[in-house]
Order: C-alpha cells, then structure tokens, then sequence
C-alpha cells in the first residue's frame, strides 16, 4: 500500500514539475506607419474615392496575430482585418481623417493588448485640412460620474491637427441631445473645463475644434449620468 501511495505522489510531482504555466502575455505594438497626426500622402490610387494605404507596426512580444483597426472619423465606421503579418493593406476613403490601433494576440491565451490609437488623414485633392475631431477623454460616453464638493463635474478633451494651428474648441453642454447651449470657448492650449451639474441628471457634450484658417470639425456628442 506504501509502495502504490508513493508511486502516486511521485508522479503527481512530475506532473506538476512540468507544468509550464499558462502562455505569456502579448504585449502592445508599437505604430510605425501612418505617421501620428500627419497627412497620408503614399496611398495607391484605387478609384476617385479610395486609396490603398499600408499600415505598418513594430512585432509585439509574445504575440502571433495582430488585428488591425482603422476607423473613419467622419462617419466612424471601422474596418478591422487580422493578420499574422506586421503590415496590412487597406482601401480608405481619400481626404477623410482617421484613427487607428493594433490588438496584439496569441493562440494559446484569451488575453490581448491593444496598442497607442494615432490619427492621420489619408490624402485627397484638398490643400487644407480641418483639425481632427476632438477625442472626448472624461467623462466616458454612458458613464455615471459622481460629483464633488462644489457640485461640479470636470469636462477633459484632446485635440490635434495636421497643420498644428487650432485656434479654439468651442464646449457644448446641455440637457438636450443634441447640446445646444456654448458652456464656453477656449484657446488651443485648453484641454479641460469644469460645468455645474445636478445630481440624477443625464448631461450631453460635445467639442466643436476650429484652426486658423476657419476650418472646424464636430467631435461627436457624448453623454454622461451624475450620481
């Protein structure tokens, strides 16, 4: 009886001396191509509407697939391509801004990682470009946000621009979807305003971005619930 308990736990040892854990994470890619906040001008002519665009980025540690996401800003529709390639050519709209992401996988694990997200324009007949559209940072669309002490509720955004000459972000905040009423203009240089809120209350905002030479882009409304 000795002899069969102890041939039990020294296998049960081996086994468990070979266990090699699960599979490492992936890490993030790093984005090589297209240029962040840049203009796309190496895009292949496919028709009077889209060019071929190749997108290119760094390996990931510990990843064999990576799934390519390209969203048109305009209108935010996405496309999403998966390969084990570390570049993907794709057919865009000509003379649209976009945002774009890498995911980072590995066939022997359910985890990912997403890489940095950067916006370019791909190129078009125009000489100018509006500024992106403002990113909407805090709070997230759908979010309930607490309050603080003074019953205010901090608005956050990012801006950019290919020519880097924005002027001013106007912030529209409302009850109404969509925001109708200016909360306020600022400067290029400010990123963030607080506004007065009330508890219950759902609230909708969204950035109008302008640059130097008139030309303005809508971000997009987002909202938010205030505990």
């Amino acid at each position: 009886m000795k002899r069969v308990l102890y041939t039990i736990l020294l296998v049960l040892f081996i086994s468990c001396g070979n266990d090699d854990g699960p599979p490492p994470s992936p890490e993030g890619a790093l984005l090589i191509f297209p240029d962040e906040n840049s203009e796309c001008t190496t895009g292949i002519s496919v028709n009077e509407e889209l060019s071929q665009v190749t997108f290119e980025w760094m390996p990931a540690k510990n990843a064999d697939l990576y799934t390519l996401t390209v969203i048109n800003l305009n209108t935010n529709a996405p496309q999403a391509i998966t390969s084990a390639s570390t570049s993907v050519a794709l057919s865009i709209e000509k003379g649209a801004p976009f945002s774009w992401s890498v995911t980072s996988s590995n066939t022997g694990s359910d985890l990912t990682a997403t890489s940095d997200n950067w916006l370019f324009y791909n190129s078009g007949s125009q000489t100018t470009y509006a500024p992106f559209p403002a990113q909407l940072i805090v709070p997230k669309s759908g979010a309930t946000v607490q309050k603080n002490s003074a019953n205010e509720v901090s608005l956050e955004w990012f801006g950019a621009d290919v020519e880097d000459d924005i002027e001013q972000f106007e912030v529209y905040f409302s009850e109404q979807n969509p925001p109708n009423a200016l909360l306020v203009s600022t400067n290029g240089q400010v990123l963030e305003t607080n506004v007065t809120v009330i508890s219950g209350t759902t609230y909708y905002w969204k950035v109008i971005t302008t640059d130097a030479e008139g030309n303005s882009s809508d971000s997009g409304v987002f909202d938010f619930k205030v505990l």
